[in-house]
């Protein structure tokens, strides 16, 4: 692991020196690929070393959303998991006094959503020190991710956090980038683009794709791209998701101070301990998760607003929905009524393919 490390500051360091220009962003290029190896040899160790995941870590992933509070140790992660889901989460103000990963549950629009109260991060998660990897790989599992900040410490936490973060391939309100990766058998590297690029060229894509030992591949940008987005579709493991910055303790400082704030972007301003703006702070989490609730409506029966379905943005056909249900529905399907702004009149008789809105209304015809 030591020899993981100096590799990783002896990379950093020589990146740091290197200027950035033309002439070097080959060289860079090159560094950048061999960081992401190193750092993707750090957050898979061998094997052959126990330890696992370490107690309180390996938490099931319960309802239909899950959040996760990241931030630095006495920040209010806890407090706000109190008064948020009711469930203890230990809270004093010396630092560290959350160990393991504590989960709670918020009922919110009939959805439930799971909140994970991680433990306090250090300066270097990334690179293994306290107990970083298990809390970052924790919250790679999340579908958004709370960065809880001190209204009253710097703001330079908060980039702290976002390079913890970075390093373990956890993207933040980013899309994933758009340029096609193929590998091939045989010609050579064939590099095209849309767009002009300012910051690729073929020798710096073939300096990182040979870093990879990939010598055949079909590399086209629809945008211009730099090495880091390259590196992270080759990768392949890098996850994107909604992040909301929740800035705590903002009865301790002034009005100035807090308009200055208010002009972060995704940023949402709380006080826990006094309850302050803890409704906008769940309007805003919902908004981030994009879930889509669906009416289910029995034969002869109205339709039961108490229980909705929960599916994601992404997944929300008539087939995604039956599954959610029960596996075996989609065998015994014939079609679906859909009432609700997807339905082109009401009730509208639609396939499994067809694609549902919030709030939509679904009554499923079985086969005879």
């Amino acid at each position: 692991m030591a020899t993981v490390m100096q590799k990783i500051k002896d990379i950093e360091d020589e990146m740091a020196k290197t200027q950035k220009n033309k002439a070097t962003a080959h060289h860079l290029g090159l560094l950048k690929a061999k960081l992401a190896k190193l750092r993707r040899e750090l957050l898979t160790p061998s094997s052959k070393g126990g330890g696992g995941a370490g107690e309180g870590f390996d938490v099931t992933k319960s309802g239909d959303a899950r959040v996760g509070l990241v931030g630095f140790p006495s920040v209010g992660k806890s407090t706000l998991l109190n008064k948020l889901t009711g469930t203890f989460s230990e809270v004093a103000s010396y630092e560290f006094t959350t160990l393991t990963c504590i989960p709670g549950v918020i009922m919110y629009r009939g959805a439930k959503i799971q909140l994970l109260d991680l433990p306090g991060i250090i300066e270097g998660a990334k690179d293994g020190k306290g107990r970083g990897r298990q809390v970052i790989s924790t919250a790679r599992t999340c579908n958004c991710i709370l960065i809880v900040l001190d209204a009253i410490k710097p703001i330079t936490h908060k980039r702290l956090i976002e390079k913890e973060l970075e390093g373990f391939g956890i993207r933040l309100n980013k899309e994933p980038p758009n340029l096609t990766f193929r590998k091939k058998d045989k010609g050579g590297i064939n590099f095209t683009s849309t767009v002009a690029n300012t910051h690729l060229d073929l020798d710096t894509v073939k300096a990182i794709c040979s870093e990879y030992r990939i010598h055949n591949a079909d590399i086209t940008l629809r945008f211009d791209a730099t090495a880091d987005d390259l590196i992270d579709v080759i990768e392949g493991s890098r996850i994107y998701m909604p992040c909301i910055y929740v800035i705590n303790k903002i009865d301790q400082i002034t009005l100035e101070e807090l308009e200055i704030l208010d002009k972060l972007p995704h940023y949402c301003p709380i006080s826990a301990h006094l309850e302050w703006n803890l409704d906008g702070l769940l309007e805003k989490i919902w908004e981030y998760l994009n879930l889509t609730r669906i009416y289910t409506k029995p034969k002869g029966l109205n339709p039961d607003y108490e229980d909705p379905v929960i599916l994601s943005s992404k997944k929300r056909t008539v087939e995604d929905f039956c599954t959610r249900i029960h596996k075996d529905m989609l065998k015994q399907f014939k079609y679906a009524l859909v009432w609700g702004s997807s339905a082109k009149h009401k009730p509208q008789r639609v396939g499994k393919d067809h694609e549902l809105e919030d709030e939509d209304v679904v009554q499923i015809i079985k086969k005879v």
